[in-house]
């Protein structure tokens, strides 16, 4: 997304395209609920246009607003668990501050070193103060040799 221009070729204003992104994040509406709130403001927008806004923006917004967000403690603990998700048995791992407050979690297939490192990468780069930078960038560079696919 284009630093300077982010809503450059859309058809609607940008607090629109906001609104509709925030609410949807914010709230359990679906894409046809937000067509229907939109529609009894006066502006007519479709469902597929409203989810192709949440898919652009929601990186986007979450890149800019994580920092801003309330900082956890110092103490954090790690869950793994064995769940079904679609019909399909996954493993669950999830970060957790001794407010249980959900920091990070990552669903994977198998329950190996691969996938408990790709969390605990993860879990240190989400979480502003949990490790010096110097640690995140050594264990990152350590990865790629395992897991090609972890990205700067």
């Amino acid at each position: 997304m284009s630093e300077q221009h982010p809503f450059k070729w859309r058809h609607f204003q940008p607090e629109i395209i906001l609104l509709c992104v925030r609410w949807y994040l914010r709230y359990s509406l679906s894409y046809r609920d937000l067509e229907e709130i939109m529609l009894e403001r006066g502006l007519r927008v479709d469902h597929t246009t409203i989810s192709r806004w949440v898919q652009h923006y929601a990186p986007e917004l979450e890149r800019r607003c994580r920092p801003h967000l309330k900082t956890t403690t110092d103490s954090w603990r790690v869950d793994e668990t064995y769940i079904k998700v679609k019909k399909e048995w996954m493993y669950l791992y999830r970060a957790v501050d001794s407010n249980g407050q959900t920091l990070e979690f990552l669903l994977s297939p198998t329950r190996d070193a691969q996938a408990a490192k790709c969390f605990f990468l993860k879990a240190l780069c989400s979480t502003p103060g949990s490790a010096p930078q110097t640690e995140v960038s050594e264990l990152r560079t350590g990865l790629r040799s395992v897991i090609p696919h972890v990205v700067d």
